[in-house]
């Protein structure tokens, strides 16, 4: 028996007649981040960013926190919505917990040691 599959419709138009959005909408310019230029330089620093968080992977890393707090950790991971950082042995003011979630809202900065650097 075959499994039934959701499907995925997306809203109208501010044209009426299409799913989605016009290209010539004032909305899709805006999401498009501007001219050529400007989406360079964005996509160079998401590159940045996704090799330094590659980088990280493993390596013990300081977190400072909200309220003057930093902690110690080794660093696994970083979810694609930008919500949480996995790390494992977290080093607390009150103890050592095996792995925890820390959320992106209470990260001021995060730091740790490159044995090589990221950029070539």
């Amino acid at each position: 028996m075959p499994v039934p599959v959701g499907i995925l419709r997306l809203p109208r138009g501010p044209e009426g007649g299409s799913r989605g959005f016009s290209p010539t909408s004032p909305r899709f310019q805006a999401l498009l981040g501007g001219d050529t230029a400007t989406q360079e330089a964005r996509a160079t620093l998401r590159r940045r960013y996704l090799q330094a968080l590659a980088a990280a992977r493993g390596r013990p890393t300081r977190f400072c926190l909200r309220a003057g707090v930093s902690v110690d950790a080794v660093f696994g991971a970083a979810d694609v919505e930008a919500v949480a950082f996995q790390v494992d042995a977290l080093q607390t003011p009150l103890g050592v917990q095996a792995a925890a979630l820390l959320r992106y809202t209470d990260v001021l900065a995060y730091s740790f040691l490159l044995d090589r650097p990221l950029i070539k």
